[in-house]
């Protein structure tokens, strides 16, 4: 990742927003004969809407054709097993289950199915009360019946993030963290831009994906007028060894203003329980109640067995970009040339995005940009290295090479120094993006243990003092002063 910009460096595109959305769009236009640029106002990629994702491929059931958001996830959702093996990502289609309880919702159920039949959600099933257990033993005996969506799945979101943005970075786009955009003017059919920091760069194209903020950088180049609604969401993440841990992804039946409370099986082992759907006034709002946590325990032990407070390893929030009308908004915008509006990704925006990708690619041939693919791309990501996962044949043999792979940093997850190093090398200098890139500080003790020896790693890989270093990005410091030395 750079944080530099050379004075007015020109560009054919800039992507506004390194989410999920942006870095589809950005690994996208990496195959193409292009100047692309990526900016992120974070610390890094992902932090934004991307980094409370609940990692679910959803099935394509639960939307109308007639919304463009459906029309993308049913195409998103059947490009992922490509992209698994491309980027080299955690995935797995484990499949969705849509739980009813009543005759009631029974009649919702069949709503669902026959709206999926029409989408062509592949494999989708009716089930009877005896079909739903089979398929999800952890279900209330009391289920009366549901529908089985086999294409749904769950993914490591922030992973997937990264996966894209490695896949540009190495195919030739630029990318950048901490470059909040503060001003845009156009001269000569160019796009001046420059960031809060006074960074500048000029453009041809400008992409707004800016998830929770799109309306206000919309603003900035005089686009269009919308606001974003934050949705804020809270979950729970239960330890690995919780008895709820299902094998299929539990939706409830759904209601007008939500899907419900779920419960997940993450594709690294541990149970999710949520989320909330709260429209919220503060987009920066990421603080869980006592409330909402009993809310969301009553209602998924009333679905699936096992579940307990006890196993409560973290709690966390994220605030999903809404529009009225809570689809999608991916144009060309009508006021502003050059300019394309990528806007109220909410869910199922993390299934959906590679082919909002495709989708962007296509507005910008529409608007006039000359599109040539090139020649040759560097198509796969290199495979890391997971201590956790290797045999003690293959372990033997990674620690013979480099001895950093037998130092346990992480013991709840299992992580190894080398990846740390690894995650540092690329770019990751903050504890949270560590985190995310390895799982470090994910386990039972929430970083208790390894969160002093992670930080010390990045001192020592990149030269950033210790105080210096931050979880998150400017305004979090861990460490506000250097102690003296005794």
């Amino acid at each position: 990742m750079s944080n530099s910009v050379e004075q007015q460096e020109s560009y054919d595109v800039v992507i506004i927003g390194g989410g999920v959305s942006g870095a589809a769009i950005a690994a996208n236009l990496a195959r193409y004969d292009l100047r692309v640029a990526l900016l992120e106002k974070s610390a890094d990629f992902g932090f934004g809407v991307s980094k409370a994702n609940s990692g679910i491929i959803h099935a394509g059931f639960h939307h109308n054709l007639s919304a463009l958001k459906s029309k993308l996830e049913i195409q998103g959702n059947l490009m992922f097993d490509s992209l698994c093996h491309q980027l080299d990502f955690p995935f797995r289609r484990c499949g969705i289950v849509v739980a009813a309880f009543t005759d009631e919702e029974m009649v919702i159920v069949n709503e669902l199915y026959n709206q999926g039949v029409e989408n062509g959600s592949p494999g989708i099933e009716l089930c009877s009360h005896e079909r739903m257990l089979m398929l999800e033993p952890k279900l209330n005996n009391d289920v009366v019946g549901g529908l089985f969506a086999p294409a749904g799945g769950v993914i490591e979101p922030y992973l997937y993030v990264f996966s894209l943005i490695e896949f540009a970075q190495r195919n030739g786009v630029e990318t950048f963290t901490e470059f909040k955009v503060s001003t845009a003017s156009r001269q000569e059919n160019i796009w001046h831009i420059t960031s809060s920091d006074e960074r500048m760069m000029q453009t041809r194209y400008v992409i707004n994906a800016a998830g929770l903020y799109a309306d206000h950088v919309s603003e900035i180049f005089n686009g269009e007028k919308f606001e974003i609604i934050p949705r804020k969401g809270e979950e729970y993440l239960l330890d690995r060894a919780s008895k709820a841990y299902p094998e299929r992804v539990i939706f409830p039946v759904p209601t007008p203003n939500s899907k419900g409370t779920l419960v997940i099986p993450t594709v690294e082992g541990t149970t999710m329980i949520g989320p909330t759907a709260q429209e919220v006034d503060e987009k920066d709002d990421d603080t869980t109640t006592a409330e909402n946590m009993k809310n969301i325990f009553v209602l998924a032990a009333n679905m699936v067995s096992g579940i307990s407070r006890r196993d409560i390893i973290t709690a966390f929030s994220g605030s999903r970009p809404t529009l009225p009308g809570n689809d999608f908004m991916i144009k060309i915008s009508e006021t502003t040339p050059a300019l394309i509006q990528v806007a109220g990704i909410q869910s199922p925006g993390l299934t959906a995005s590679p082919a909002i990708g495709e989708y962007v690619k296509d507005l910008l041939k529409i608007s006039g940009l000359t599109m040539i693919e090139k020649k040759s791309i560097s198509r796969t990501n290199q495979k890391t290295v997971k201590v956790r996962f290797a045999t003690r044949a293959k372990l033997k043999e990674l620690i013979k090479k480099n001895p950093a792979y037998g130092n346990i940093i992480c013991r709840c997850e299992n992580i190894s120094e080398a990846e740390i190093v690894e995650a540092v090398h690329k770019g990751h200098t903050t504890l949270d993006g560590v985190k995310f890139y390895t799982r470090s500080g994910m386990g039972r003790c929430q970083g208790g243990f390894c969160a002093g020896k992670v930080i010390e790693i990045i001192n020592q890989e990149t030269g950033i003092p210790v105080e210096q270093i931050t979880k998150r990005g400017k305004g979090s410091w861990l460490i506000v002063e250097r102690l003296n030395e005794l």
